[in-house]
């Protein structure tokens, strides 16, 4: 293989990655806790869109567990982000994983 392919191929795989990692930015995914007291919703890029939180939950005596619901939530929506970039990394790679990408 000489120099010029690979070359291309470089550019073709980057033009590739900005495309799935705009898709990502597209897709959703939701993250719950508290049997699903607490939803957040993030993209697949792991960007925070949003928090729903039930009613009951807002109480001046419950902020503590409120607190770590929501870290919960977030967390569950963000592991749940990775994952599916892994996925869609994993299909662009064939497989292999390459460090720094995901």
């Amino acid at each position: 293989m000489n120099i010029n392919e690979l070359m291309k191929q470089a550019q073709q795989f980057q033009e590739k990655l900005a495309t799935v990692q705009n898709d990502l930015g597209n897709r959703q995914v939701s993250g719950s806790a508290g049997a699903g007291m607490v939803v957040a919703t993030l993209n697949g890029r792991g960007e925070l869109l949003g928090i729903a939180i039930e009613k009951a939950l807002v109480q001046p005596d419950n902020v503590e567990m409120l607190q770590d619901l929501v870290v919960s939530a977030v967390n569950d929506g963000l592991n749940k982000a990775k994952d599916l970039g892994k996925s869609e990394m994993s299909r662009l790679t064939g497989g292999f994983n390459i460090p720094g990408l995901f």
